[in-house]
């Protein structure tokens, strides 16, 4: 899907360290569906880890990874993720709203299929 707009919330000139940040990012789809992301670094996200004295980052919708926020890295990360009819920018951003609206029973009932069919290829 094509992206139609992208809007930086904060300019892209006031990130004082563009490899340790996160931004929001509010993003229009060709279809005009509006979406809001965050948008890490990796830096940023160990920085988060050592302020929160955690070996981990804890569930919840992800951000889009960058190396650095720079309006091209930005661009062609979002632009990524908007393939497939954006199937990506819209679990995520619905994710993070409201998580019922993925029927988790249907996922379960899809991996239960797998690990079925994983077990009819081993006992052959």
């Amino acid at each position: 899907m094509r992206i139609k707009k992208i809007v930086y919330p904060t300019p892209l000139s006031q990130i004082e360290d563009i490899e340790n940040d996160n931004i929001d990012v509010f993003i229009e789809l060709e279809d005009e569906i509006n979406i809001s992301v965050v948008v890490s670094t990796p830096k940023n996200l160990i920085s988060y880890m050592a302020k929160e004295n955690i070996n981990f980052i804890p569930a919840s919708p992800p951000d889009i990874i960058v190396k650095s926020l720079i309006e091209e890295n930005i661009e062609q990360a979002i632009n990524n993720y908007a393939q497939e009819d954006a199937f990506w920018l819209k679990l995520f951003f619905v994710a993070g709203i409201d998580k019922t609206v993925i029927d988790l029973d249907r996922i379960d009932l899809f991996l239960k299929e797998i690990k079925r069919m994983n077990q009819e290829l081993l006992n052959d």
